[in-house]
């Protein structure tokens, strides 16, 4: 494989630099030889290659060269080895061939979280707790959680031979699972959180997303949805195209939803959302943080500066680059920034990245730390700006603030939960014994609540294990606060263990301050709206028409998990 890799080296730099010197940047020699640098650059690959002191690759020396060029434009321009290309590839496509199930690594050990209904998996009887010990024969305690999902999946059709050790079997269980095509919902929950409320939670915008997020509206329309919690909390970005139209759901017809800006007159497009989609029109609330990036901020830019939502949480990443991505030879690609992204009221999204160092050690609340009662979500503020951010509009007059993400319009923050129950959690305590739990007793719906000795019978269960001493559980459950995690989060395992995974988000959005506070926020969300309506009725036409273009559904607000 070295001759192939040597010659790609050669050939990637030299095109590279040929296509320079035809526009301008002089970097062959007179009659078309390689300029020094070309030459300095091969020579430099053979040498390395040749003569360091471990074995090197060619392969290795090109990705970390190409890596190293691409770096010294911005922290989102990315080359795509073949296979981060792929797999890349595959989370957009909105599903997989594998067995249907939700994997992490608990101690060590490949763990089941939950199978999904009516998957391979799920027939088969795989359960929560579920350790899968063993795939194709290799045992899974020294794979990694990537290189053991990377086994589970395969073709459509396939079979994957898997060793299941599961509580009360002395002997492991050993499966031939055909692996089957897995949707890879987006739309990870969406359930009703009062009789009148719905939550949405959305984790990605991929080639499905759309059709999912409205779906989801459709379904919780007819239970009764008047107001709607859209969690954004994590979501890191995604595809333009889906982007656009999930902001078609909920932002004014044919107003501005994203603007694109670059070095070159094809960079600058205006995006709008359709005249034939009835937008949402009730009260919502829109939930953000740190994690939320890039197509996250687009749609929840787009939603302030219209006065459609109010945004609650913490400020976003602030990721407005746009990347086109590029195929490339050997099947690999490279992601490239091609412009910004400015939200309706003209607002960057881009936050500063002239220290790469900073940008990744970013912290929105500055050097302050904060103290053990911080982020109770008991109050809610409002955030402050630097005053030297830029000001900016929305259709009401409110102002905004660019060049630094999206500040919400109310803070909340999220604490971390006790921290005496750290050691717990590193021990896969709760998930466990809810787990045992489960099956020594019937829990027969979702509205299943816990005996009032659940604490207690947790504390046996661990001391049985040897996972603590009484002295040690005294101290750790000697506040009402801890106590009060304690309970919940096995109420929440155990709902995950009968009924899946959007049954134990329901019992933890009730500890959620964020979610909890965005509850309370609905009469301020529904006289904004109000207020809109009243100022287009008595200004028509107020919002500027432009011409929608069209969009390039290679365009990328991701980079593929760099942040």
């Amino acid at each position: 494989m070295s001759k192939p890799w040597r010659t790609l080296a050669i050939f990637l730099f030299t095109a590279a630099l040929v296509f320079g010197a035809a526009v301008g940047d002089q970097l062959l020699a007179v009659g078309g030889e390689p300029s020094p640098e070309v030459q300095t650059y091969t020579e430099l690959l053979m040498v390395a290659h040749e003569n360091y002191g471990a074995e090197v690759s060619y392969r290795d020396l090109v990705y970390a060269s190409i890596q190293g060029m691409l770096r010294t434009l911005d922290p989102h321009t990315s080359f795509l080895s073949p296979e981060a290309y792929d797999d890349m590839r595959q989370r957009q496509q909105g599903s997989f061939y594998g067995l249907g199930i939700l994997v992490s690594k608990r101690s060590g050990q490949l763990t089941v979280i939950s199978p999904i209904e009516g998957t391979p998996a799920w027939r088969l009887g795989l359960r929560a707790g579920d350790i899968i010990s063993t795939i194709e024969g290799e045992a899974t305690d020294i794979m990694s959680l990537d290189d053991a999902v990377t086994k589970l999946k395969g073709p459509k059709g396939t079979q994957v031979n898997v060793s299941i050790v599961r509580r009360g079997l002395d002997e492991p269980l050993r499966m031939a699972i055909t692996r089957a095509e897995i949707p890879q919902n987006t739309v990870r929950y969406a359930y009703m959180m009062t009789d009148d409320t719905a939550y949405i939670r959305l984790t990605d915008f991929t080639r499905s997303s759309s059709s999912e997020m409205e779906e989801a509206l459709e379904k919780l329309s007819a239970d009764g949805m008047e107001k709607l919690i859209l969690d954004l909390r994590g979501n890191g970005g995604g595809l333009l195209d889906q982007t656009v139209k999930i902001s078609n759901l909920f932002v004014p017809q044919h107003t501005k939803i994203v603007e694109t800006r670059g070095r070159i007159s094809s960079s600058y497009q205006t995006f709008l959302a359709e005249d034939d989609i009835v937008p949402f029109g009730r009260p919502m609330v829109v939930l953000v943080d740190r994690g939320s990036a890039s197509a996250a901020e687009i749609l929840a830019g787009a939603i302030q500066d219209h006065d459609v939502g109010l945004i609650a949480g913490t400020p976003t990443w602030g990721k407005g680059l746009v990347q086109t991505v590029y195929n490339l030879s050997y099947g690999a690609g490279m992601a490239l920034t091609t412009a910004k992204y400015y939200t309706p009221s003209g607002r960057l999204i881009q936050r500063d990245y002239s220290s790469f160092y900073d940008y990744y050690n970013y912290d929105p609340n500055g050097e302050e730390e904060a103290s053990e009662d911080a982020g109770e979500g008991e109050d809610v503020a409002t955030p402050e700006v630097q005053l030297d951010s830029p000001e900016f509009r929305t259709d009401l007059g409110r102002s905004v603030y660019g060049g630094g993400g999206i500040t919400p319009d109310v803070t909340v923050e999220l604490p971390n939960g006790p921290v005496e129950l750290q050691g717990l959690f590193v021990n896969n305590a709760f998930f466990n014994y809810a787990v045992d739990f489960h099956s020594r007793h019937d829990i027969d719906s979702i509205g299943w609540t816990p005996p009032d000795d659940l604490l207690e019978t947790f504390r046996q269960w661990l001391i049985a294990e040897q996972l603590a001493t009484v002295e040690e559980l005294d101290e750790v459950f000697a506040k009402e606060e801890a106590r009060d995690f304690a309970k919940r989060q096995i109420h929440a395992d155990i709902m995950n263990s009968a009924f899946g995974t959007e049954a134990s988000h329901r019992v933890l959005a009730k500890g959620d301050p964020q979610i909890q506070a965005a509850l309370g926020l609905f009469d301020e969300a529904t006289q904004m709206l109000a207020q809109r309506r009243e100022i287009k009725q008595g200004r028509p036409g107020r919002i500027p028409s432009i011409e929608p273009l069209e969009i390039d559904p290679d365009l990328l607000i991701d980079d593929g998990g760099d942040k």
